[in-house]
């Protein structure tokens, strides 16, 4: 197949939209397809350089406030690259603006398109500008309405979309490297540098931003014998410097260096309440940590409550700093917790998901050949 990736974000930047394209253009291209990714221009102009497949760069602006995440603008660039690539099929990764341009170029050009869900636009509205809600549902309702297929990476998620009238929708994951996270990837080392009294390591890894919630890990700093760890940068990294006392900032870590973190901790502490996914939480299930995330989402799928961690109300910060108290105060449970998330998770690899996303192209493409039939 030759398939056509057009994604709001693509590395070098570090959020799950671009994590999740490049894992998908990779595995195309380990399966024998060819596809083409279509995402904003980013400032360094050698970038794609270790990218699996070529890509095709839109002029973007960074967002203001926060230039870490760029918009595409406006560009003919989108249709004339789904054309020359002669596409079978348009993935839409997290549509909502260079995506809208890629589903109407798919509409105009008699393409089949399978839109991602993967971000919570409508949370996002209510966290930074108080209102828009019902104008991202509107955008959403658009370029979803208008693909043959939308694929949620949650239960939570699905019934989101279904509720505010989206059809068409089924469940697709995100896969782990679970070679990549793995216990063994525990450092002693690494573990006296950030615990020198040999304290509990709570950690979070994510960015730092307002939606995020990290502020909520304030109660959990206050605990005797914890040391909580955050990884990760971004707009509200001052703020939460402040917020945290006593917190150790490693800010951006990735690769092996970010695996050995993961592994080193002993509880893994998300508190973002509008994730669709979140990977981080299975990235941390798979080192073999115990998790405590918000009852919200896409954890609501991913951990086990009283197996593999602990499921806390949203934006509740006592709630959190309790949870954070109870593993704390039992290294039975932590102890039983942590391989009981790596079992769960060690099937969901990205070539197994990878594949199943392919049926999903299979399928469309079956289904769009009935009705032209």
């Amino acid at each position: 197949m030759r398939v056509v990736i057009v994604t709001e974000s693509f590395p070098p930047d570090v959020n799950g939209v671009a994590h999740c394209a490049l894992q998908t253009a990779r595995h195309l291209v380990r399966r024998g397809h060819t596809p083409l990714v279509i995402a904003p221009a980013v400032a360094d102009p050698a970038a794609d350089a270790d990218a699996p497949c070529a890509v095709v760069r839109v002029p973007s602006l960074p967002l203001p406030g926060y230039p870490q995440v760029r918009v595409a603008l406006p560009s003919r660039r989108v249709a004339a690259a789904i054309a020359a690539h002669r596409a079978d099929l348009v993935h839409l990764a997290g549509p909502f603006v260079l995506g809208v341009r890629g589903m109407t170029a798919a509409a105009r050009l008699g393409i089949p398109a399978v839109a991602v869900y993967q971000t919570d636009l409508a949370g996002y509205a209510r966290t930074y500008v108080g209102t828009g809600e019902g104008a991202a549902w509107r955008r959403l309702r658009a370029v979803h309405g208008a693909a043959d297929r939308t694929l949620a990476p949650s239960s939570a998620a699905a019934r989101d979309l279904e509720a505010h009238g989206i059809g068409r929708v089924r469940l697709w994951g995100r896969g782990v490297d679970t070679v990549r996270f793995h216990p063994e990837r525990r450092d002693p080392a690494l573990r006296r540098e950030l615990a020198p009294d040999g304290e509990l390591l709570v950690g979070y890894v994510g960015r730092l931003a307002p939606e995020k919630r990290v502020d909520l890990l304030a109660g959990a700093c206050a605990l005797p014998g914890v040391r909580v760890v955050v990884v990760g940068d971004g707009p509200s990294a001052p703020a939460l410097r402040a917020a945290l006392p006593g917190a150790r900032f490693l800010g951006r870590r990735t690769g092996p260096d970010l695996a050995r973190i993961f592994a080193s901790l002993d509880v893994f502490a998300h508190t973002g309440p509008y994730e669709t996914f979140c990977q981080t939480v299975q990235e941390a299930m798979a080192s073999g940590v115990p998790v405590v995330a918000p009852a919200a989402g896409g954890p609501l799928d991913l951990v086990d409550h009283g197996r593999t961690g602990l499921l806390v109300p949203p934006d509740d910060p006592d709630a959190l700093r309790e949870a954070v108290a109870a593993l704390a105060a039992a290294p039975e449970t932590r102890a039983a917790y942590g391989p009981a998330g790596r079992a769960a998770v060690e099937g969901r690899t990205w070539e197994a998901l990878g594949d199943e996303l392919i049926g999903h192209y299979l399928e469309v493409l079956r289904e769009r050949t009935a009705v032209a039939a």
